[in-house]
């Protein structure tokens, strides 16, 4: 099921982000769907996470190995005195020995290392998600200052539409000199903050370009809409679906991890059964024997009991630590949540009533100007609440959707925005 969730959060950032139609096909403008595709084949982060499988692998092999026959040779006999001087008088035995483990040993250790591969494959699912959301939130980012620079833009045309009314206004003395130095201070202002806002923009870009695999960004813009639509489901839909999130799933196999190594600890003190077998040649008669030997070990002084504890410790904190995981993914989902619901109201307010007063008003008095009923003072207050409403709702929109890919990337799944039906 895990394999899933990075195509199912692809196909909801295009549902989210709809993006524009480009006409002719552009090398250099980037959708979401080609940033998320190159983000995964570029992760460092995906890349370790794979290396982490290998290693896991690597160990769940190892867990179910035997253990090795060892093989000993054996004179008595020998460098001594007499009739033993050197070799010659010397009884020789050739033996093989094998431990076999009882109890449940191996069982257990390949336990241990299954869980731990598990483990690993679903963590390496967690780091999936958060490339993809982190890469949907740097390209809303950049989508977003892109929008902000066209309103300034806006902005700047706007008040330098009046320069010429101003300035037959002040050849027919309606005006004084000082409303034109009014007007280039209030044009220059605007474009401090879309100097300001370039330099994020430039920021984001580099960002995005990194998390793609690029040193610099080899685009030249990103194509998207940013236009909510829907209405999102309950909180307590959101948190049901947190459980399926691959970082609170892992603590399943964690949990199967450590109670298999407290079954180890506990099957350490357990003897194993050593069997060896031999052949011993006797000098004096020339005769050869079998030789065979058991051995068990005594576990009178080590019973295992720290391993034990620390394995009992272990298992019993595997709750507490997925609890705390839990917690923090719902703390992080709620605000999420909470800044959605807070920029539908938001874009409510603006489109209703906000920005189509601001323009209605702006409109009159800049007709007013040119009458002489209104200052130009009175002119600029006018554009700049429209070009405010404007950045607020564009501020409000890039918020909805940064929330969006937030949720998804901690429910691990299209965040379905009710359209009558769930998606």
């Amino acid at each position: 099921m895990f394999s899933t969730y990075a195509t199912r959060f692809a196909c909801a950032a295009v549902l989210f982000v709809a993006f524009m139609p480009a006409g002719k096909a552009h090398s250099q403008t980037l959708t979401m769907g080609n940033a998320l595709q190159r983000a995964l084949a570029a992760s460092p982060r995906l890349t370790a996470a794979e290396r982490d499988i290998g290693i896991a692998r690597g160990q769940r092999i190892q867990s179910g190995a035997l253990i090795n026959p060892e093989i000993s040779y054996e004179i008595d006999g020998a460098l001594g005195s007499g009739a033993y001087r050197g070799t010659r008088s010397a009884d020789s035995t050739l033996q093989i020995s094998q431990m076999f483990e009882l109890w449940g040993k191996r069982d257990a250790r390949i336990a241990a290392g299954q869980a731990g591969l598990d483990a690993a494959g679903i963590e390496r699912q967690a780091i999936r998600l958060e490339v993809l959301s982190e890469t949907a939130i740097a390209f809303l980012t950049v989508l977003g200052l892109q929008r902000r620079i066209e309103i300034l833009n806006e902005q700047v045309e706007a008040i330098d539409q009046i320069s010429p009314l101003l300035q037959r206004r002040v050849e027919a003395g309606a005006s004084s000199v000082a409303e034109t130095g009014r007007a280039d201070v209030a044009s220059a202002l605007v474009k401090a903050d879309r100097e300001r806002t370039k330099a994020a923009l430039a920021s984001a870009r580099r960002e995005l370009a990194i998390l793609m695999g690029d040193a610099a960004p080899k685009f030249s813009v990103v194509s998207g809409r940013l236009d909510p639509g829907g209405r999102p489901p309950s909180f307590q839909s959101v948190v049901n679906a947190i459980d399926a999130n691959p970082q609170l799933v892992r603590w399943k196999a964690i949990f199967a991890q450590r109670n298999a190594q407290l079954l180890l600890a506990r099957l350490k003190p357990y003897p194993d059964v050593t069997i060896s077998a031999g052949m011993r040649r006797f000098h004096d008669t020339g005769d050869n024997a079998v030789r065979l030997s058991v051995s068990v070990p005594i576990p009178i002084f080590d019973q295992n009991q720290g391993n034990i504890l620390s394995a009992q410790e272990s298992l019993a904190k595997t709750a507490a630590e997925r609890q705390a995981n839990r917690n923090t993914l719902i703390v992080v989902a709620g605000r999420a949540y909470d800044t959605l619901q807070g920029s539908l109201r938001e874009l409510s307010i603006l489109r209703e009533t906000g920005i189509p007063k601001a323009r209605d008003a702006a409109a009159a008095i800049s007709e007013g100007y040119g009458q002489g009923r209104y200052s130009l003072l009175e002119v600029l207050d006018a554009q700049a609440s429209v070009a405010q409403a404007r950045l607020r709702e564009q501020e409000a929109q890039q918020n909805f959707h940064v929330a969006v890919a937030t949720i998804e990337g901690l429910v691990g799944n299209p965040f379905a925005l009710a359209r009558g039906s769930a998606r």
